[in-house]
């Protein structure tokens, strides 16, 4: 029960993150249009260009993830193989926004994204993989109850 509630959760929180990040690019793309900011003699329309297709990028990956959450949700099994790595990819990009955003931006940005990288990891924890071919880590066979296992020299 509680695997499904931290997987549809983190699939709703993904949602409302891509439409926000895609908010910002497009203000920001507005802006520099509208601006005509240059950086360093940069094309002013590329720049505007490049945010567009930034915030498309961005939102399209978060909505990726959040798809894949919420499959892993109503399936109730854990993820597969590519699901698994783009979830991953989606918590380390997480925690490195993370520590940029607590010093470029406070103590508020740093708190949501902590946020969504704990239900991401949750969601990974929570929906472990099985051991292969019913195997401890050591390579023994798992115990049956009430068997003691023996201790590796």
């Amino acid at each position: 029960m509680l695997r499904r509630l931290v997987a549809a959760l983190a699939a709703i929180v993904l949602v409302v993150e891509a439409a926000v990040l895609v908010l910002v690019h497009v203000v920001l793309a507005k802006a520099t249009q509208n601006q005509s900011m240059s950086i360093a003699g940069s094309d002013p329309d590329l720049m505007a260009r490049a945010t567009y297709g930034l915030g498309a990028v961005m939102g399209a990956f978060l909505l990726l993830c959040a798809v894949l959450l919420a499959v892993t949700a109503v399936r109730d099994r854990a993820p597969g193989r590519f699901a698994r790595v783009v979830l991953v990819v989606a918590a380390v990009t997480h925690a490195v926004l993370g520590a940029l955003a607590l010093g470029l931006v406070g103590w508020g940005a740093f708190a949501a994204l902590m946020v969504i990288l704990c239900l991401l990891v949750l969601a990974l924890v929570l929906y472990a993989p099985p051991p292969v071919g019913g195997q401890d880590v050591q390579g023994a066979p798992p115990a049956g109850p009430g068997e003691l296992r023996p201790t590796s020299p």
